[in-house]
């Protein structure tokens, strides 16, 4: 028992993942069920549901403030890091 839940622990965008894609096969089976083509998952969209998972849990949980704030920070660094810069003495 203790096992599972430190692998759910360590490895939870894989279980987000098995999470999402099981809830896209039980309504894509209800669809060929009622006589629809099936439409499978491609990997932008899994991406896009598991941001959009994120994103509903730090909104739930109060902290989505501080993790866009550090996420503006991180691009802020990085586009800092590969700017360019004039001397003062160059024209």
């Amino acid at each position: 028992m203790q096992v599972w839940d430190k692998q759910l622990k360590y490895h939870p965008p894989k279980n987000v993942e098995s999470e999402i894609l099981c809830e896209h096969i039980k309504k894509e089976r209800e669809a060929t069920k009622a006589r629809k083509r099936p439409c499978y998952l491609k990997k932008p969209e899994l991406h896009e549901r598991k941001l959009m998972n994120k994103y509903n849990e730090l909104k739930e949980a109060g902290k989505l403030d501080a993790f866009m704030e550090k996420r503006r920070r991180k691009n802020a660094s990085k586009d800092h890091r590969f700017m360019s810069y004039q001397r003062s003495g160059d024209a």
